[in-house]
């Protein structure tokens, strides 16, 4: 089951846990209300014949999946792409990642530009909406394996933080303001 809470933002270590006093957990909903991120948890051993996320899939309108492994054994220039993964960044689209393995932390930015870590192991599925600043690494197993969806074609493109001109920035900030509302 994810986990979030609230960064100590005075380390350097992206994989560890950032925290010297005891973190400041907060919930799913909390989560969702503060950022936008959705939450859904899913069983890696019968998704494919659940209709679990099947259901979702088709609810969202994600038409295209593919998976990614990202250890030292997996990926193609494995540090250089860890750093740029960590690079503060937003998507112009929804960025949805199934955990079917392994673990990692996503990082995103609330209202008050505060980071936010989202644990994730086996059977986490979120989505981060587009227009939100955030950031993933891997935890100190550097080991993640996970499924990752997308409407139409996928958009590999990040924009590095500032990118507050861009359309998908400001309608991030207006949902930001004028609240959040699920697909599910």
């Amino acid at each position: 089951m994810v986990k979030a809470w609230y960064m100590d933002n005075n380390t350097n270590d992206q994989r560890l846990e950032h925290h010297r006093d005891p973190p400041k957990f907060i919930t799913l909903e909390e989560l969702y209300k503060k950022t936008g991120v959705e939450y859904f948890n899913i069983n890696v051993e019968t998704y494919t014949t659940d209709g679990v996320l099947d259901k979702i899939k088709k609810d969202r309108g994600y038409t295209y999946e593919d998976e990614i492994t990202c250890s030292k054994e997996c990926l193609p220039n494995y540090e250089d792409k860890i750093k740029s993964f960590y690079e503060e960044h937003l998507h112009t689209d929804e960025e949805i990642r199934l955990v079917l393995d392994g673990s990692g932390y996503f990082d995103v930015r609330d209202g008050e530009d505060q980071w936010i870590r989202i644990a994730v192991t086996a059977g986490d599925m979120i989505i981060i909406p587009s227009g939100i600043y955030h950031r993933f690494t891997l935890d100190t197993n550097n080991f993640i394996h996970a499924k990752r969806f997308f409407i139409g074609e996928p958009v590999w493109l990040p924009y590095n933080r500032p990118a507050d001109h861009m359309p998908a920035r400001k309608e991030y900030l207006n949902k930001l303001q004028t609240g959040f509302v699920a697909a599910h």
